[in-house]
């Protein structure tokens, strides 16, 4: 069983679409998907795959990562009423909300761009249970970067870790005496523990709720020790005050593109 099986098995449970059972047998029937909104398009791989599983024939116009327009069709169905019914709400959901991602991200990918075209945008683990290789997908059709899947795949210390053990440079040379060949990340909250950090020979440092002139000086302090060290700027980032980190940044990851994101509106219309 994969992960459609059990989104599918979430709205069907063991005894289907009662109503849609009800009413059909073997009718055949045509249906569209439209974008009631402007959109970058995500989910379109998963649509598919949903449909697939019903026995259901997709025919999509545009691929992921593709803008739509406000009322654009996106794809024709055709198969079986019941199937079809069957997994239009799956489909529209996994449309909505990993469209609402691309579109968002795109839209903070403009912006830094413009200003340094070697600044990341990058998503974080604050994602849906169960749901998170899909968000940092539509992180990465809207030109995003995942950032770490998961708590296995990049040392991160974190204000947390910091608490319980001291101190940074006690944390960096722990990290480092257990862990090799894995990339060293410190999230940090004043200029004092980020120069630790940078003396101590981390890859990346996370300037974490940093006000933007405080951002800039401290990442100016850091090149200097070491200028192949990553900086990555977090904490209260917006559409507002992006472009004030975009100039010496080389990642900013942000939190709600994935957490708070408003979903993009599709439906689903039997022809």
């Amino acid at each position: 069983m994969d992960d459609i099986d059990r989104f599918l098995k979430e709205d069907l449970g063991n005894r289907g679409d009662i109503t849609s059972d009800s009413l059909f047998t073997s009718e055949n029937s045509k249906a569209k998907i439209i974008a009631k909104e402007e959109c970058i398009i995500a989910g379109v791989e998963e649509t598919k795959k949903i449909f697939k599983k019903l026995k259901v024939t997709t025919n999509f116009f545009l691929n992921d990562g593709y803008f739509v327009k406000k009322y654009e069709s996106i794809a024709e169905l055709n198969g079986k009423a019941t199937s079809i019914l069957k997994g239009e709400r799956l489909a529209l959901n996994i449309l909505g909300r990993m469209s609402g991602i691309a579109t968002e991200t795109k839209k903070l990918v403009d912006i830094v761009k413009k200003i340094n075209p070697n600044v990341a945008i990058a998503a974080t683990r604050k994602t849906t249970p169960g749901f998170r290789k899909y968000e940092k997908k539509a992180v990465l059709i809207g030109g995003g970067e995942p950032h770490r899947m998961g708590l296995y795949d990049a040392i991160m210390i974190k204000d947390n870790h910091l608490k319980i053990i001291g101190s940074v440079n006690i944390a960096i040379k722990t990290v480092k005496q257990k862990i090799k060949n894995k990339i060293i990340e410190i999230e940090v909250e004043n200029e004092k523990d980020a120069i630790k950090a940078a003396e101590s020979g981390v890859d990346v440092i996370m300037l974490d709720n940093f006000k933007p002139e405080s951002a800039k000086k401290t990442t100016e302090k850091i090149r200097k020790i070491n200028s192949k060290i990553l900086i990555e700027i977090s904490g209260g980032i917006t559409l507002e005050n992006i472009q004030k980190y975009a100039s010496f940044a080389d990642r900013i990851s942000i939190g709600y593109i994935t957490h708070s994101v408003k979903n993009i509106d599709f439906s689903l219309e039997v022809i």
